[in-house]
């Protein structure tokens, strides 16, 4: 049997997860294996989260650390062959200090089996905006 290929319309989903806060959804896709490289962290890669519990642990403590923040805007493509994935967006959230952070990134995906076993996440530096 062929393995089933991720679609842009699969990555698409799991934004609308991401921004539903449902981490069943979110998480829908990602292998066993997975690896998610952070934007930030002491590493040139910023750190890396293994396993689909660690991350969705993660992904979990974004949501409660800002309860309002959404991937907006976000467009997704797929290479030809199926193995490389790339999601645009916009980061809107209020950081636990009451500043704002609102700036674009993009994850870069590796995919294998149709499933995705890295996610390499990046945005823009900016500095927060003020509380109002």
């Amino acid at each position: 049997m062929t393995p089933r290929k991720l679609t842009a319309e699969d990555l698409k989903a799991t934004f609308d997860a991401f921004n539903r806060h449902d981490i069943d959804g979110v998480m829908t896709h990602f292998a066993p294996d997975c690896v998610f490289c952070t934007v930030a962290g002491d590493n040139e890669y910023g750190n890396k989260v293994e396993g689909r519990d660690a991350i969705a642990r993660a992904f979990t403590g974004v949501w409660t650390a800002m309860p309002d923040v959404q991937w907006a805007d976000h467009e997704h493509f797929l290479s030809e062959d199926g193995t490389r994935g790339v999601s645009q967006w916009t980061f809107r959230a209020t950081n636990p200090d009451g500043t704002r952070t609102e700036v674009q990134g993009a994850d870069l995906f590796r995919i294998r089996d149709g499933q995705i076993v890295e996610k390499q996440a990046m945005r823009k530096q900016r500095p927060a905006i003020p509380a109002k």
